[in-house]
């Protein structure tokens, strides 16, 4: 497994970066090797009118985020009459448009193969929530989803801090995937087609989750949970700034949220065959350390 630095730090400004085929091929192997591409001098500017959204006030209090959901673009998680409702909409749109836009310009060989899912506004600090262990991502993990099996397909994210207050976004970020993975996968139950079917059925999970998606739940779980991990695992801090973005495959880089308001973000999934590096993806790793093959 290459080791990188965690952080590689890219000049652009733009989210139209103009990039050779050199500097993308670079880019790709540090991103899917587990690193950060990190933007400092590129923000998300709000017109004056959707300055006054940057507020926790707009949240519906059911969710830690305002977003449009997948291909759906319905307005979640917020409150508000019907042309405020509008209005956030159009500007979590016009992120999502960005996002795509960096992405195309960054890493052009995901497209069209990047799926765009989600999109957020997160206004709600992440210090001081309460929230469950399960849900505290101030806890060290790596991305999964309990209700929406990715059948595989990478978490890829783009994240810009839009804190109109200029305080920095804190970041732990752990140790490689594989020695979490080494270290937690022996404690994962073995994978029931059969109980999969049945929170399916219940509507619990959006599709069959399949062994892949089952393990990286309990990986999930399991380093969130153990006290012990989360104090003497491996840990580098890093500020993001306000007006600086960031990409990241964060089902592979065990990350917690320490702190920090006012963000935008957009979800795309990849397909493992669309890699560049694919031996470097989380399901090649747990194949690795297990010694067979894992259904997606």
């Amino acid at each position: 497994m290459l080791e990188v630095t965690p952080i590689l730090e890219l000049p652009f400004n733009s989210f139209k970066p103009n990039t050779d085929i050199k500097q993308q091929r670079m880019y790709l192997r540090h991103l899917e090797h587990g690193g950060i591409l990190f933007l400092p001098n590129l923000g998300f500017n709000f017109t004056a009118d959707e300055k006054c959204f940057l507020s926790p006030d707009w949240s519906d209090g059911k969710s830690k985020n305002i977003y449009l959901r997948g291909n759906e673009r319905n307005i979640k998680g917020a409150k508000g009459n019907t042309e405020e409702l509008a209005a956030m909409s159009a500007l979590i749109e016009r992120y999502s448009q960005n996002a795509t836009t960096l992405i195309t310009h960054l890493l052009p060989s995901y497209m069209p193969h990047a799926k765009p899912a989600n999109t957020s506004l997160r206004c709600i600090e992440a210090a001081g929530r309460n929230t469950s262990w399960r849900k505290d991502d101030r806890r060290l993990h790596a991305d999964a989803f309990p209700s929406k099996p990715t059948h595989g397909e990478r978490i890829l994210r783009v994240f810009t801090n839009v804190n109109p207050h200029n305080r920095p976004r804190m970041w732990n970020m752990g140790e490689p995937f594989a020695n979490m993975a080494a270290r937690f996968l022996p404690k994962v139950p073995n994978y029931s087609r059969q109980q999969a079917k049945f929170i399916n059925t219940l509507g619990i999970t959006k599709s069959l989750r399949g062994e892949y998606d089952h393990i990286m739940l309990h990986l999930h779980d399991l380093t969130k949970a153990d006290a012990d991990y989360q104090a003497s695992a491996p840990q580098m801090r890093f500020e993001f700034p306000a007006n600086s973005s960031w990409v990241v495959y964060s089902d592979l880089v065990l990350h917690a949220v320490l702190s920090g308001q006012h963000m935008m973000e957009q979800t795309f999934h990849l397909p493992q065959e669309n890699l560049s590096f694919p031996d470097a993806c989380p399901k090649n790793i747990i194949e690795r350390l297990v010694k067979r093959h894992i259904n997606c």
